[in-house]
């Protein structure tokens, strides 16, 4: 009889384990988002490192976007040019993929903007900003409160992006 009692306690823990993974994805994820944005706007190679392997296991949608910014910031803060062109070009290749399968998230158009914004000329990486602009702008309402804060910080030294253009919800 013991054994029966034993079986359905250990498939309910099981259960509930698993239950309980899932309910806290959302929770780790706005670290992670918390996180990636403190790397990016840092000048610091090893926390672009960091971020970068914690990208690299993550299972979000966003993934490849992420990664893409961070290479591209990467690119700007290591010395060879061969390794500033390489981490470019791939970071490059990952944050358009990622807006093509993804055009209307603000999220990737904040990314590209502020990747743009910063871009020497030579790279040629500007031909999209006054549309991210525009985008983050209009759905700065409908980001999470984590890429807002990023929007806001980002804006008080932008070019582009002024505070007063970001209207908070009424």
């Amino acid at each position: 009889m013991k054994s029966y009692i034993k079986r359905p306690i250990t498939f309910v823990c099981l259960f509930l384990a698993v239950l309980l993974a899932g309910s806290t994805k959302g929770w780790a994820q706005k670290l992670e988002k918390a996180a990636f944005y403190k790397a990016m706007a840092s000048d610091n190679v090893d926390e672009i490192n960091q971020e970068l392997s914690v990208f690299t296991d993550a299972g979000t949608d966003l993934k490849e976007g992420y990664e893409g910014a961070l290479l591209m910031k990467k690119a700007s803060l290591v010395g060879k040019p061969k390794d500033k062109l390489r981490f470019f070009k791939a970071g490059r290749i990952k944050l358009e993929t990622a807006l093509l399968a993804d055009p209307d998230n603000t999220d990737l158009h904040f990314l590209r903007l502020v990747i743009q914004e910063k871009a020497p000329k030579i790279v040629h990486y500007r031909a999209d900003i006054e549309n991210d602009r525009n985008m983050v702008v209009k759905n700065f309402n409908s980001l999470s409160p984590v890429v807002q804060r990023a929007v806001v910080d980002y804006s008080k030294t932008s070019k582009v992006l002024h505070t007063e253009d970001l209207k908070p919800a009424a």
